[in-house]
């Protein structure tokens, strides 16, 4: 091989993707502007145009075509999105005895400022766009502490306590009246990439209480509407609606129904 075919050859080895770093900042900013236009219309310095520009600048960079159409879709869901994110405060007034108004959980909640992340960036996830909802979970996830794959379901009066340490699977489904406190885990129970396209994580119903530390694993596991699962536990298994389940001093895990 020639000297200059060997520089050529040289130059491609320490060629490296561009993997457009910068962006994580932009959608740092994108996600506030969001949030800010969401709930402060009025007095935030971020017009909706702004975001929207911002908007079509990440999708540029990151190879997204359309993007006219998109944000207009996405936007034709803000007041669907509010109306959600309303009763999931009225859910944390309602069941953080420390709460002292709607105000305090809007400005001051971690687990509602995530939540508001998650059901914008599901939404466009659903709207099939790449990479741009996984890094606003992640830009809540430094945040807050709280990691809520866009790519979990999750209903209506949904409310995080405390929030962090709070792991929620791409597969995961949350029904309605959920509450979940810190460090709790809905994640599979295998970590194999053969399974990326199976539920991995498990089913929550409605009214399902989930207190601190508690882990459920597995993509068939189903938590049966109005159960208590209590501190520290971990489940692999499904438990019956109307159960409690709770770690006795021996860490055998116990299941009865209410009384």
């Amino acid at each position: 091989m020639e000297q200059g075919e060997q520089v050529k050859e040289a130059e491609k080895s320490l060629a490296v993707k561009n993997y457009k770093m910068c962006l994580k900042d932009t959608v740092g900013v994108f996600t506030k502007q969001l949030i800010h236009n969401l709930f402060d219309a009025e007095h935030c310095t971020n017009s909706g145009e702004e975001t929207k520009v911002k908007f079509k600048e990440i999708l540029e960079r990151l190879g997204v075509e359309n993007s006219e159409n998109l944000w207009n879709n996405f936007e034709a869901c803000f007041t669907t999105i509010r109306k959600k994110l309303d009763l999931d405060a009225e859910a944390a007034y309602k069941n953080d005895p420390a709460a002292k108004s709607l105000e305090e959980v809007y400005l001051a909640y971690p687990g509602f400022y995530a939540t508001a992340v998650y059901r914008l960036s599901h939404q466009l996830l659903q709207l099939e766009i790449p990479v741009l909802p996984r890094v606003m979970s992640e830009f809540a996830h430094g945040v807050t502490g709280t990691d809520i794959h866009p790519g979990a379901n999750i209903g209506e009066s949904f409310f995080i306590d405390h929030a962090t340490g709070i792991v929620i699977g791409e597969t995961t489904t949350i029904k309605d009246n959920v509450q979940i406190f810190q460090g709790v885990t809905l994640g599979g129970i295998q970590v194999k990439k053969s399974l990326a396209s199976t539920k991995r994580h498990p089913t929550i119903e409605s009214g399902v209480v989930i207190y601190a530390n508690a882990t459920i694993l597995g993509g068939d596991v189903v938590i049966g509407a109005n159960s208590i699962i209590g501190a520290n536990v971990c489940i692999t298994e499904s438990i019956p609606e109307n159960s409690i389940a709770t770690v006795e001093s021996n860490n055998f895990i116990t299941k009865r129904k209410k009384k």
